[in-house]
């Protein structure tokens, strides 16, 4: 006696398994909406801190060349040029906040400030951005 084995196959549309609901993917997007929610502006301040620590950098750099570029020559820079010409700056750095190395302000002084010095020049950088940093003040008063 010889026992016959029947294979059955299973109907796909009588399965037992199924996909997610409506109201499960509702709940799913609805957590991530809440997530991206509290995430994005941790992101956007960790970013605007990390500008204005390089527009810091960057305007101290600048204006420890000017200095040593006013002190060596005896004469203050007619501009940020100049301190690249000269070898006190590798190039003009981008404003981080404008996003442009043209957009500095340069203050120009008449008066010396070294009794060594024969002319006046520019004294100080700012940046060009009009925008209100994390203190309240505007970035170019920095």
């Amino acid at each position: 006696m010889m026992m016959r084995r029947s294979i059955r196959i299973r109907d796909a549309s009588k399965s037992s398994e199924r996909g997610f609901t409506l109201v499960e993917l509702m709940i799913v997007m609805t957590i991530i909406g809440i997530l991206a929610a509290i995430a994005i502006p941790s992101y956007i301040r960790a970013v605007q801190k990390a500008r204005e620590a390089v527009l810091r950098e960057d305007l101290h750099t600048m204006r420890t060349a000017i200095d040593s570029y006013t002190v060596d020559k005896e004469k203050a820079p007619e501009t940020l040029d100049d301190l690249v010409q000269a070898g006190y700056l590798k190039a003009i750095p981008k404003d981080p906040m404008t996003s442009s190395s043209d957009t500095w302000i340069t203050g120009q002084s008449d008066t010396m400030t070294d009794i060594d010095e024969t002319q006046g020049g520019m004294d100080d950088v700012h940046s060009g951005s009009q925008a209100t940093a994390s203190d309240g003040t505007t970035y170019n008063t920095w």
